[in-house]
């Protein structure tokens, strides 16, 4: 198997960029993980584990502004593009690549 058709199958389908509501989330399972998929009011896309390092809470029914989301248990502030918490706290949840192809967004299961 050659590499460009093993980066082919490293890449899912979540579904449509309209299903994923602007300032929000959709999660996707794989295996035992939860992936929380965010759109920004700009539709930019990202994909994190759906776990705030702090204490686990999920990422995925936190608030999110510009590029961030705020964890709804106690309030970190989460780095969207690479899953870092910002200053003063501290931490970091995986992050993973996605991309919007013709309105259909997809994931690459294999953190970033």
């Amino acid at each position: 198997m050659g590499a460009a058709q093993k980066m082919v199958e490293d890449w899912i389908e979540v579904g449509p960029l309209d299903a994923i509501p602007r300032l929000g989330a959709r999660t996707v399972k794989s295996g035992q993980n939860t992936i929380a998929v965010f759109r920004t009011r700009d539709d930019q896309v990202f994909a994190l584990d759906d776990q705030c390092p702090h204490r686990g809470g999920p990422l995925s029914q936190g608030i999110v502004t510009g590029c961030q989301v705020i964890c709804p248990l106690h309030d970190w502030c989460i780095r969207l593009e690479d899953g870092a918490a910002e200053t003063p706290d501290e931490g970091q949840t995986g992050s993973y690549p996605v991309k919007v192809d013709a309105g259909v967004v997809y994931l690459s299961l294999t953190p970033a």
